[in-house]
């Protein structure tokens, strides 16, 4: 069994919310009674994209357990690369894959420098079908990146969702080794399917989206940050429970 926690979205600015928010958090991360096996952070780690930004990330997200990321929107390359990763500055696609218990965590670079709307790059896909190619036949494998390729039914995340997501799902019918699409972007927690599997997105530490049902003003300040955890278990089930912190 792989058990997992995932955030998203920090937009760390500098300021007091953002840093209070994100260590509430990471302390609580760090204070379970048995550990995560891993920690995922699905993107806008910053919100300005500056080098100082991912300096505190990188003191933040730290614990008893190995911390994933990926890129989103907002985020940096170069800057993200320096500040978070401590490597060349470099503004090539940021594309990790991380072995976790049994499981291979790809963690994918979505994001279209200076766009908010994402895309998984013809060099990205080939990066993923190589690395899936490349693991032995009983390896399960999760993949995480930052836009959803579904609507979510809002306008505010539908309209910066992943493009062209059919290339993403006939790579998958080839590779049934990956069990789910974990991903960040929308800012609310939720659960759908994508190319005939589980498609789980983390909530903000930032602010909670209002759906459409709940209010005209999208961004809810006042709703504690949220986390998941989730669960892959020996038959490759994928369970995921959310959590928000106080």
């Amino acid at each position: 069994m792989t058990l997992l926690a995932h955030i998203s979205d920090l937009h760390l600015d500098g300021s007091e919310r953002a840093t209070r928010r994100a260590t509430r958090v990471m302390d609580y991360l760090r204070a379970l009674p048995r550990p995560v096996d891993a920690l995922l952070v699905t993107g806008d780690i910053a919100d300005h994209g500056e080098e100082a930004e991912y300096e505190e990330a990188a003191q933040l997200l730290t614990g008893p357990f190995p911390v994933l990321t990926c890129p989103g929107n907002h985020d940096a390359r170069p800057a993200y690369r320096k500040g978070l990763l401590g490597e060349v500055p470099d503004q090539g696609p940021i594309n990790q894959v991380h072995h976790i218990g049994g499981t291979a965590v790809l963690m994918c670079d979505s994001t279209i420098p200076g766009r908010d709307e994402g895309r998984l790059d013809a060099q990205t896909l080939a990066w993923i079908d190589a690395t899936l190619n490349a693991l032995p036949q009983d390896t399960p494998a999760l993949i995480a990146f930052h836009q959803p390729p579904v609507e979510l039914h809002h306008p505010l995340p539908d309209s910066g969702m992943l493009q062209e997501p059919d290339r993403l799902a006939d790579l998958l019918d080839a590779h049934p080794r990956v069990v789910a699409v974990l991903t960040g972007h929308a800012h609310t927690a939720a659960a759908s399917t994508f190319a005939a599997r589980p498609l789980i997105v983390g909530p903000a530490i930032t602010w909670t989206l209002r759906m459409p049902w709940e209010g005209d003003q999208a961004a809810d300040r006042d709703q504690p940050p949220g986390l998941a955890f989730h669960i892959l278990d020996d038959d490759r089930r994928l369970t995921t429970h959310y959590r928000v912190v106080l």
